[in-house]
């Protein structure tokens, strides 16, 4: 049996890992993601290649890999992530060793079955938001969080690292720090801005024990998990009868969706949600043309014909 290779052993995935960080500047968790998909690869490559050096690599071993990723049932977006990140780490590879060789140029990724994000209605978005109760300290900082999300359209990992430097109340805007520590300006709406001028004054310190710059709390005086945080969106939406899956990124794409369905220019909608590049953005152009079809299929009178209309 194959001993599991060393860190200096893993093909230079150490000095890719702090090329992802410091260079391309990615989320913590983006790199997380692209560490374990190559420790993974690495693995595969020693254990049945006897291939310890990422120069020795060729396109036969990257589609072994992927065949045994098939015939383990991995989802075609699975497989298309631990490609996305194979190669990347074969770009850096190139670059940093001066060779022309990728192994990897020519593997294309798996045809994803195109699936439109869950969005909730106007409706749903509002029973969930009036039913929040704000008797409590919890109950102000639930509503403050979830009129915040739906105002701004953040990140779930960026409504939970917000600051009370962040928040701009009178001039109702937010700073906001998102993917790569970029940062972005998003206007904050009257309810949202009420919500947590409420929560601050009234509940707040409360929940913060010691005192600390972040704007929300657990009920510990500790930061929100992002665990806790979408079991919490998911039961608010149970209890309100609502039987879609929704999780905080639902009430993101609602967002986006709403806007664009009220007329908001896609460009705008871009800078507001941080997108790097407007083709990620462009599936709400979708989401909003299937809401119309569907309102046209069930409002207007010649949409539809009746069976005794056929002849």
């Amino acid at each position: 049996m194959k001993k599991r290779p060393t860190d200096q052993e893993l093909y230079e995935i150490t000095d890719f890992k702090y090329y992802l960080e410091s260079e391309r500047r990615l989320a913590k968790n983006t790199v997380i993601s692209y560490i374990s998909d190559l420790n993974q690869y690495a693995d595969f490559l020693l254990t049945y290649e006897n291939v310890r050096e990422a120069v020795d690599i060729d396109s036969s071993h990257i589609k072994k890999y992927l065949n045994s990723l098939k015939k383990k049932g991995v989802s075609k977006q699975t497989i298309a992530r631990k490609i996305t990140a194979i190669k990347e780490f074969h770009k850096f590879i190139c670059r940093e060793f001066r060779t022309q060789d990728n192994p990897a140029i020519f593997i294309d990724k798996p045809k994803l079955d195109k699936k439109l994000p869950v969005v909730l209605t106007q409706e749903e978005i509002t029973k969930m938001l009036d039913s929040i109760k704000t008797d409590t300290p919890l109950g102000k900082r639930n509503k403050a969080m979830m009129e915040t999300l739906y105002a701004t359209g953040l990140r779930v990992s960026e409504l939970l690292n917000l600051t009370t430097l962040n928040i701009h109340l009178n001039a109702k805007y937010i700073d906001v720090i998102g993917k790569g520590n970029k940062e972005r300006m998003v206007p904050l709406g009257d309810m949202a801005a009420s919500a947590i001028r409420d929560y601050i004054e009234h509940g707040r310190n409360e929940i913060c024990k010691v005192p600390g710059s972040l704007l929300f709390y657990n009920y510990k005086g500790e930061q929100i998990s992002r665990q806790g945080f979408f079991k919490y969106v998911r039961n608010l939406a149970i209890e309100n009868g609502i039987t879609k899956e929704v999780t905080p990124h639902t009430i993101r794409h609602s967002f986006a969706t709403h806007l664009l369905e009220n007329g908001t220019d896609l460009r705008m909608v871009q800078e507001l949600l941080g997108h790097e590049d407007i083709s990620t953005t462009q599936i709400y152009t979708h989401i909003e043309k299937s809401h119309l079809k569907d309102m046209y299929n069930h409002t207007h009178p010649m949409a539809r014909k009746d069976d005794k209309d056929e002849i």
